[in-house]
């Protein structure tokens, strides 16, 4: 079968997926300590999706990133009617406190066989691996620990996280930072882009910027296709 030389992955839906209940907890934790409102737990958790969409939306737009400090201060306000001063918010005491509730409810493997494919291409085709990420909620610094939480960070050359570049996806400036640390990881290696794929499930910002980049590309999980193609 065919295997290429450098392998690009994008981490949610791609390889991991939301745990339900971090988001049920975290949506408790915030009506408990960011409501003056009265809101319901079902509200919360109702405007965190709405910032992350509208953020996510944004950071496609633009090409730059939101951060989760941020988006976090969004929702408190939103859940507040804009009357709670964000002065008085301990962002270092809720980011420590968000990182708890993320390992209580750690994010899920997105697929079985995740470990499996990725221990395979590792093995047979001799490429490096890297992660190129959007990030919302949780930091980038924060999935490095969810990818050693699963042993995943083993199969990775580097990771690319938006809030640690300043970039998102579908941002061409994001890809040609990974373009620039796989010429740092294969120094003695001239790699054609065509013999570089980045996988992903998100049509916009993944398929469609590699290809406009001239990157093989592989959409999964969101059509009928699934990581074990990469094998097959």
């Amino acid at each position: 079968m065919l295997y290429y030389q450098h392998y690009s992955f994008d981490l949610w839906l791609t390889l991991i997926k939301s745990n339900p209940d971090f988001k049920l907890q975290r949506a408790h934790f915030f009506q408990q300590n960011f409501n003056k409102t009265g809101k319901s737990v079902e509200e919360i958790d109702k405007l965190f999706r709405q910032v992350d969409g509208m953020c996510n939306a944004i950071n496609e737009k633009t090409g730059k990133n939101i951060d989760a400090d941020e988006m976090y201060l969004m929702v408190i306000s939103l859940i507040n009617g804009n009357s709670l001063s964000i002065d008085d918010i301990d962002y270092t005491a809720l980011h420590l406190k968000m990182e708890d509730l993320l390992f209580k409810y750690p994010p899920q493997m997105y697929s079985a066989v995740t470990t499996e494919v990725l221990e395979h291409l590792k093995q047979k085709s001799g490429a490096t691996f890297s992660l190129l990420s959007n990030t919302g909620y949780i930091t980038g610094k924060s999935l490095r620990k969810v990818l050693a939480l699963y042993g995943l960070d083993n199969y990775f050359d580097f990771q690319l996280y938006s809030d640690e570049v300043g970039m998102s996806k579908p941002n061409p400036e994001f890809f040609k930072t990974m373009l620039n640390n796989i010429d740092i990881c294969n120094p003695d290696k001239d790699i054609p882009l065509k013999n570089i794929i980045h996988i992903g499930d998100n049509p916009k910002n993944d398929t469609q910027a590699a290809d406009e980049m001239g990157i093989s590309s592989l959409l999964i999980n969101s059509n009928q296709t699934t990581i074990l193609s990469l094998i097959s």
